[in-house]
């Protein structure tokens, strides 16, 4: 049975506001090296981070986030 990974489509969603990861970061609160390890798939968010980033982009959540 193959892994099955966490994937987001952050950056994207991030490009389509028009957001840097710095201005993203200070909306939820956390480090701008903490959004770019989201988006390099370093580091997975917590359900908290996650709901507040798709807040700060007026996403979905599975808009944003998914499984492959």
């Amino acid at each position: 049975m193959s892994e099955i990974s966490f994937q987001n489509r952050l950056r994207v969603a991030r490009a389509e506001k028009r957001i840097s990861q710095g201005d993203l970061a200070e909306l939820v609160g956390v480090s701008r090296q903490t959004i770019s390890s989201i988006e390099n798939n370093q580091f997975c968010p917590s359900a908290k981070l996650a709901l507040l980033i798709c807040i700060a982009l007026d996403k979905k959540f599975e808009d944003l986030f998914y499984f492959e």
